[in-house]
């Protein structure tokens, strides 16, 4: 049997039993209980990364320095060794904080945490989990069998693989409450909330800091708001600032399900580097069709009963075709 025939044939086999299969995505996850999180304000940010070098503080991990200097962290972007990391978009002069022409902004990125996560659909072996109380995405590195597919699961690319380690591990942000750590669950805040001079990483719980969000986005512009830092239920201090203009949409409210981790910009999201999605998880979608397609191996034991028919088939066409030529 030639191989394009092959193809086609099982093409063909696993469209017709597909076809006779209601496929249907599951609906998504909702928010954990308790959901604990980050709110992230853009125009908040002036970019001292006072949170990057905490959250290193925290996590025991080292600077990446350049050359010499090692008073300031110079990552640019997630590594094994920076799980929290300050990015700069610019456009044109940049003469002008939050503003998309000729302006420039600073954004965030780290683990979203999200309410319904790929990285945990994906996962083979449940190294990566969705805690049912808080919604904290958790890493247990002793279960990880380093195959990094939670890297493609991810639509942030938030989950980083250390390539340089011989047994190989994951690295992503974990919310200051894995093994070792344990602030959370002690009462405490996430070191990056902690170390924020201006309130841009407030943390606390997302009913709150989705009320947060929302409430600033109804402010008028131009007006003065006393932004809260540190828990946003609790707060030991407030940051005097003029309200901006700000996108009215909650990056992390409804977007792939939702984030625990949410954002708040003066500029598009597109341009802070977020990617295109819709309110529907991948993982709904994905799970939704496996549990069909997979259900009581029902597809694939008719679809190999297609090839099998079509391979016996051929074989009896070829057969014949011998013995006439005797």
């Amino acid at each position: 049997m030639k191989r394009r025939n092959f193809f086609q044939a099982s093409l063909g086999a696993a469209g017709a039993a597909l076809a006779s299969t209601s496929v249907q995505a599951r609906p998504n996850l909702e928010p954990a209980p308790q959901a604990v999180g980050m709110l992230f304000d853009s125009t908040l940010c002036v970019g001292c990364k006072a949170c990057v070098s905490k959250c290193k503080e925290v996590n025991g991990m080292p600077p990446v320095v350049m050359g010499d200097q090692v008073q300031s962290d110079f990552a640019l972007d997630l590594s094994p060794q920076t799980l929290n990391v300050i990015k700069v978009y610019k456009d044109g002069a940049a003469a002008q904080k939050d503003r998309e022409q000729n302006g420039f902004a600073f954004e965030k990125r780290s683990c979203m945490h999200c309410v319904d996560p790929g990285c945990v659909s994906v996962c083979p072996v449940s190294s990566l989990t969705r805690d049912p109380l808080t919604g904290i995405v958790n890493y247990n590195p002793d279960v990880c069998i380093g195959c990094r597919t939670c890297m493609t699961g991810c639509p942030y690319n938030v989950p980083q693989y250390d390539y340089n380690n011989p047994l190989g591990q994951i690295h992503k942000c974990q919310m200051c409450n894995q093994k070792g750590v344990e602030r959370i669950s002690k009462g405490g805040m996430t070191g990056c909330a902690e170390a924020c001079p201006t309130g841009a990483t407030l943390f606390g719980s997302r009913e709150a800091l989705l009320a947060e969000a929302k409430r600033r986005i109804a402010l008028k512009p131009g007006q003065v708001y006393q932004y809260p830092m540190g828990d946003v239920r609790k707060p030991a201090r407030f940051h005097e600032k003029v309200v901006p203009q700000y996108q009215g949409q909650v990056w992390g409210e409804k977007e792939a399900g939702g984030t625990n981790v949410m954002h708040l910009s003066a500029i598009p999201y597109d341009k802070l580097g977020m990617p295109p999605l819709g309110e529907r998880s991948a993982a709904s979608i994905s799970e939704g069709v496996q549990s069909t397609v997979y259900a009581y191996m029902g597809l694939p034991a008719i679809a190999l009963g297609g090839l099998s028919w079509i391979v016996r088939r051929n074989t009896e066409i070829a057969n014949h075709g011998e013995e006439d030529k005797s």
